[in-house]
């Protein structure tokens, strides 16, 4: 069994049902040593989101809003806009491990393992989804993620980018919304969303850590100060960093940013 052939056709899948079963026959071989990783493969580069046919994709300033979050309504919103992200990180997970060659064989390990989380994350939130009569694909989504895996055709550029960026910004986003969730009436959803959205954020560290682990193996492969960091995010989000005051720095240091780094974001003394 090829490692690449096997990762294209999971990336490939067109609905959560399939993905899954494949990916899950397939690492339960890798993990059993049935799987050969060749010395090179020609990667295809994906021009649409494995979700294109479940999905209606959108702007992302045009997917449903989840403010009021004590209306069912509002927690189909939530949970589906976390789903969503799930997801995708699934795929951007595999295609860590299918689209860089000749890596170590724990850079292999670490992001099959964080597809691994992701799809236990996705059924969890799809789970909850079922339970307010919904499912994945009824609500509409954006597809800024899998532009992320397409912009990002390098080591470098793609662990700086996804797991020190965009994974990096729910440690920050996930509190704030559990914050609100746990201001509401108790309700037995919302304790299940609270619980669960805990869950994640908690294994989310490690996904952040693994990336910041490959971000620094790209820097030195490339004989790069670790500084150019914030070169790759202003060429991609020259926006980015613009609510210091929400940084989760506990999260973030413990996931591997350094106290210069999270100086700059918070622009003031952190640690």
């Amino acid at each position: 069994m090829n490692l690449f052939e096997e990762l294209e056709l999971i990336l490939e899948a067109k609905n959560p049902e399939s993905k899954i079963t494949l990916f899950n026959d397939f690492y339960e071989k890798y993990k059993n040593g049935s799987v050969d990783i060749p010395d090179s493969f020609e990667a295809k580069v994906f021009t649409t989101p494995s979700y294109k046919g479940i999905c209606t994709i959108v702007s992302p300033q045009d997917v449903p809003k989840r403010s009021n979050l004590t209306s069912k309504e509002g927690q189909i919103n939530l949970l589906h806009a976390v789903a969503h992200i799930e997801y995708s990180a699934i795929d951007l997970a595999l295609d860590a491990a299918y689209r860089f060659q000749n890596m170590p064989h724990a850079y292999y390990d670490d992001w099959l393992e964080v597809a691994d989380d992701e799809i236990r994350h996705f059924l969890m939130l799809e789970e909850l989804l079922q339970e307010l009569g919904a499912s994945y694909g009824d609500i509409e989504v954006h597809n800024a993620l899998f532009e992320a895996l397409q912009k990002t055709q390098t080591l470098l550029e793609r662990m700086a980018v996804v797991p020190r960026y965009l994974e990096a910004n729910g440690l920050d986003a996930t509190p704030m919304i559990l914050k609100k969730l746990k201001k509401l009436p108790k309700k037995e959803m919302i304790e299940k969303i609270i619980d669960t959205l805990e869950v994640i954020l908690e294994e989310e560290v490690s996904h952040v850590k693994k990336g910041d682990v490959w971000f620094k193996y790209a820097c030195r492969a490339e004989n790069v100060e670790e500084g150019v960091y914030f070169d790759i995010i202003k060429k991609y989000y020259p926006r980015g960093f613009l609510r210091p005051d929400d940084l989760n720095i506990d999260a973030r240091r413990e996931a591997g940013f350094s106290c210069s780094e999270l100086k700059n974001m918070a622009k003031r003394e952190v640690c």
